[in-house]
């Protein structure tokens, strides 16, 4: 009897060592890299960080194509202090299902719905990650990728176009069951960095408001102010997306190329969200706000002017940039936007590395309406 217990205590501290060990080690991935801004994309095998004792290993399942993926892979954000470190892995629209969890984790299961925005780590205890601002935090913020991880190490984040993620659990959202799980990554960025500067403005029922560029922060936009009942315009450069725009509960469409449309508009509205990739001319839409009226800009181009001298002659009016949401207001936007069938309208694409390139050409050439999702259970 006294050599079965020895036998079993040994045998239970060798598990017990062979788990510790697993946990120490990284964990392999594979996902679609470029390795120069004037490459395409890539299959690439690499590892993520060990899973730590409040980590989630998620395997992913799908990932959105922001335009933004498109200005950091190509190293088009130098003028923002932005530059592209490579091999790199783009895409911060992730959404899964948990595989494994840490000792300590308590928000998570295996067998979970979750999802991955635009961060994956922050200090927690500086004043912005306090005010649930982690995306400002004063000891750096780790974004989801091409970002150095300066709580792993210094190493390189690496984004959802791959088949799983470590992340803790307090940089993971929870994605109700009932959602419509290859809808949500999107939501992820498009739809918090659309529902962030909305509420921070206040919009509500009745205000004249207008979504400048309808693409795919800007499709987002149009749902979430059309729910709170606002009157909505939406201005694009396009003939393309006047219906869909009627469809989604538009009051107007302008097309920016159509000067006739374009007459008229001074002093009209209380909120314009500017969601405009490209470069354009900022002043001409704050000339479009009432007196008091607030303007967001949340679109990246590459290059913009706001000349100030003609500010001061469009008085009174409020000009602000919004840069994504914090994990609490992330989490509130996803509840919000499942519990009022919000979602983005995606395309489905294979995980295939000349499928990606594809889509990205037509996201660059804005023949996309209006996210492409790619599907991460198809990678091989």
């Amino acid at each position: 009897m006294k050599r079965i217990v020895i036998t079993t205590m040994t045998a239970l501290a060798f598990f017990a060592s062979a788990v510790a060990q697993n946990q120490n080690e990284r964990v392999p991935a594979k996902g679609f890299a470029m390795f120069s801004a004037e490459d395409t994309f890539h299959p690439y095998e690499f590892t993520r960080h060990a899973i730590g004792d409040n980590d989630i290993q998620i395997e992913i399942l799908y990932a959105g194509i922001c335009h933004s993926d498109l200005h950091a892979a190509w190293d088009e954000q130098q003028e923002q202090g932005l530059h592209a470190a490579y091999p790199m892995i783009p895409g911060h629209e992730i959404a899964g299902r948990v595989a494994k969890v840490g000792k300590n984790v308590t928000k998570f299961k295996v067998g979970d719905l979750a999802g991955v925005g635009c961060m994956v780590n922050a200090c927690g205890h500086c004043s912005s990650c306090e005010m649930h601002k982690e995306q400002f935090c004063e000891k750096g913020t780790t974004f989801t990728y091409n970002s150095r991880d300066i709580y792993h190490d210094g190493e390189m984040a690496m984004g959802g176009y791959s088949d799983n993620i470590v992340v803790s659990e307090n940089f993971a959202i929870k994605i109700p069951a009932n959602a419509d799980l290859k809808r949500v990554a999107p939501l992820l960025c498009a739809g918090v960095t659309t529902w962030s500067p909305i509420h921070f403005s206040n919009v509500k029922k009745g205000d004249k408001v207008a979504v400048a560029g309808y693409g795919g922060l800007g499709h987002m936009a149009v749902q979430y102010l059309v729910d709170l009942g606002a009157d909505v315009t939406v201005f694009d450069r396009t003939e393309e997306k006047r219906a869909d725009a009627a469809r989604m509960g538009a009051t107007r469409y302008v097309n920016v190329n159509n000067p006739e449309e374009m007459k008229g508009l001074r002093n009209t509205f209380d909120f314009i969200i500017s969601t405009i990739p490209a470069n354009y001319e900022p002043i001409q839409y704050v000339a479009m706000l009432k007196m008091g009226g607030e303007m967001a800009i949340v679109g990246l181009p590459d290059k913009s002017t706001l000349n100030i001298a003609n500010m001061a002659f469009l008085s009174q009016r409020k000009v602000y940039g919004s840069l994504i949401g914090g994990i609490k207001e992330t989490q509130e936007m996803l509840d919000y936007s499942v519990a009022h069938d919000i979602y983005p309208e995606v395309e489905i694409i294979k995980a295939d590395a000349s499928e990606i390139d594809k889509a990205w050409r037509n996201v660059a050439d804005g023949k996309v309406k209006f996210r492409y999702v790619i599907d991460m259970s198809t990678i091989k």
